[in-house]
This record gives C-alpha cells, structure tokens and sequence, in this order.
C-alpha cells in the first residue's frame, strides 16, 4: 500500500484513480475530486477542503478527520465507505451509495444528505440543519441519532431507528416500513402518506400527526401536545397517556389513558371501523 504522510494536496483530482493508497494527517486544499475513481482508500486525521472528495470510490475508510463547508457534495456513487470519529460540516453529503456505515460522526449542516443510498448504518451521529435528512434511502440501521432539520426520511424505505431524538417536521413522509424504537419525536405532519410505520416506546409531539397513514402501529407509547391526530389513518395503538385529540381515523383500534377531544364525522369515515379503548 503507497503512504502519504503530513502532504499537502492541490488542483483537481490530486490522486485520481488511486488503488490502496492510506494518507495520514494531510491536507486535501483547493481542487475537486481528488480521490475520484479510486479503490480501496484509508485517511487517518486528514483535512478536506474541497468539494466532491469521494467520488464513484470503493471500499474506503475514513478515521478522525474533517470535511470543512467547501467538502460539499462529498461522497457520491461510492460502495463501501466508512467514516468514524469525524466532523462533516459541509452540506449534501453521500448521494446514490451503497454501503454507507457512519460512527462518531458530527454533520454540522446536514441538509440534502444521504439521498437516495442504500445499506446504511449509523451509530452515534449527530445532524444539525438536516433538511431532508436521508430521503429515498433503502435499508438503513440507525441507533443514536441526534437530528434537527425538517422533511426527513422522505421516501425511505426498511428503516429501524433506535435510541435517537428527532426534531423534524413531516418526517417519515411517503415512507414504508419504518420502525422506531426507544426514541423521541418531534415536528408537526408525522408520517402523512406512509405505509408500516411502527413506534414502540417511543414518545411524540406532533400537530396532526400520524394522519394518512396505512397501518400506524404504536406500542407502549407516549403523546405529548399531540393533537388532530390519526386523521384517515388505519391504527393499531396503545398510548400509555392522554392523546389530546383523535380526528377521524378510518379503522383499526386506539387505546389510551384518556382522550381531550374525539372528532368522529360519520359523513367522512365510518366510524363502526374504529374502536376506541380508554381508562377514563
């Protein structure tokens, strides 16, 4: 394997279709693409500075290093990448790859970022800005994610989500086969036009969440300031707590400690389908 160590790199495509090269604490400056159809690629404590670093690459891995802003657009059409202990502070990052695991990784300004990629993990990530986090993605293993930015998971697709928070408006839309564990969830439009989404000891808050949905499943969950909820939905849920409102769910089950305000309007769903179970 070739070793660069302490280099400083410029001008576009520095180490253009490098195969089994490892680079140590250098620099990659000014110039695009400087890893572009390269194979079988380790960086230990590098600095990327500018944009598409990895390009059309595979099997690379990546440790301790930084992606400044002007890294944008960084990893597209790459198999087999994996970042660890690292900031990415530029935006839309990864875009049609597949093989994506991401540890101890910080993105500081996530908007369009992973789209449309497919076989990805994340452990311990943190996402900030992240409008449109992970849209379109296929088979994606989350555990620990801390995320803020709106319209995530837009047509994703075999996701499991653990242990994260999630500050996002209209997440889960157009989804299918979603599946969140031991998580909180916050931002308004939950799941519109989802299929299979399922919440287990999760907790929500959401205005008009979980609406249009084909088959919203919630076990052992909690709702806080949830309201016009399940609207057009097929339900199966067990909410340990109150839920503020329930508006005109299609059919299915609901089971609660108490709900404020149950809209039920016969002329729009029938209302035979639904059965409501509450303590109080």
């Amino acid at each position: 394997m070739t070793k660069y160590v302490q280099k400083v790199f410029t001008g576009e495509r520095a180490l253009f279709c490098s195969r089994d090269v490892s680079v140590i604490d250098c620099t990659f400056e000014d110039g695009e693409s400087p890893f572009k159809e390269s194979k079988n690629i380790s960086a230990d404590g590098c600095l990327f500075k500018w944009k598409y670093p990895f390009w059309y690459c595979e099997d690379v891995s990546v440790e301790r290093s930084t992606f400044f802003e002007m890294a944008r657009a960084g990893m597209w059409y790459t198999k087999n990448i994996r970042i660890a202990d690292s900031i990415i502070e530029a935006p839309k990052g990864f875009r049609r790859s597949d093989g994506i695991c991401l540890e101890n990784v910080t993105f500081s300004n996530a908007a369009e970022t992973l789209w449309t990629c497919k076989n990805v993990s994340l452990k311990n990530v943190s996402a900030s800005r992240a409008d449109y986090f992970m849209m379109n993605c296929d088979g994606v293993e989350v555990d620990g994610l801390d995320l803020v930015g709106n319209y995530s998971f837009d047509g994703a697709k075999n996701v499991v989500i653990r242990n994260s928070k999630l500050l996002t408006k209209d997440a889960f839309w157009n989804s299918e086969n979603i599946t969140v564990y031991d998580s909180f969830i916050s931002g308004e439009y939950l799941g519109w036009n989802s299929k299979d989404l399922t919440l287990i000891n999760c907790t929500v808050e959401s205005l008009q969440g979980m609406c249009y949905i084909d088959n919203i499943k919630m076990v052992n969950c909690k709702t806080l300031n949830t309201t016009l909820s399940f609207e057009y939905s097929t339900v199966d849920v067990d909410v340990k707590n109150k839920i503020d409102s329930v508006k005109n769910p299609t059919s299915g089950v609901i089971r609660a400690e108490e709900i404020g305000e149950l809209i039920m309007e016969s002329e729009r769903v029938d209302t035979s389908k639904t059965k409501i179970i509450t303590k109080k």
